[in-house]
């Protein structure tokens, strides 16, 4: 029965993972509807840096929202996440921003001075931040603690 309980933990994490690189795929589609919408010349119109900055939020807080009520949220019994919900959407998005600049240094990192190829060098680093975001979010922002 120890093995059991011991693979449970792990198992729990895994699926999270792979709700957290689903929701993150949502997370993209958002980002190009809004960013196609707010940019195009025959909708909104804006500029490209203001739209993207703002098909970016529309983003994270998509990728906030399905984190917090399906990745993240505590099965069950009297289990209850740590913090307030407003604490969780500043940290992930604390969390998620610095790893954007993580990629951009990893992407720099493996391009331009290890002479990766840029799209393999991008991949690289979006894995590479796809794990450091999870990680840093499941350990820092969405803790799960007894009622």
């Amino acid at each position: 029965m120890v093995g059991l309980q011991s693979k449970r933990p792990s198992r729990l994490l895994c699926r999270r993972f792979v709700k957290f690189c689903l929701v993150g795929g949502s997370g993209v589609v958002v980002d190009m509807a809004v960013l196609h919408f707010l940019a195009s010349p025959t909708e909104c119109g804006w500029s490209v840096s203001l739209s993207k900055v703002c098909s970016a939020e529309a983003a994270l807080l998509n990728n906030f929202i399905w984190n917090e009520v399906w990745t993240f949220r505590p099965a069950g019994g009297r289990a209850k996440l740590e913090g307030g919900i407003g604490r969780r959407c500043w940290r992930f998005h604390a969390i998620c921003g610095s790893g954007i600049g993580l990629a951009v240094f990893l992407l720099h990192a493996f391009h331009g001075w290890l002479g990766i190829n840029l799209y393999v060098a991008n991949f690289a680093a979006i894995i590479l931040v796809t794990l450091w975001n999870f990680g840093l979010n499941a350990r820092l922002n969405w803790r799960v603690r007894e009622a």
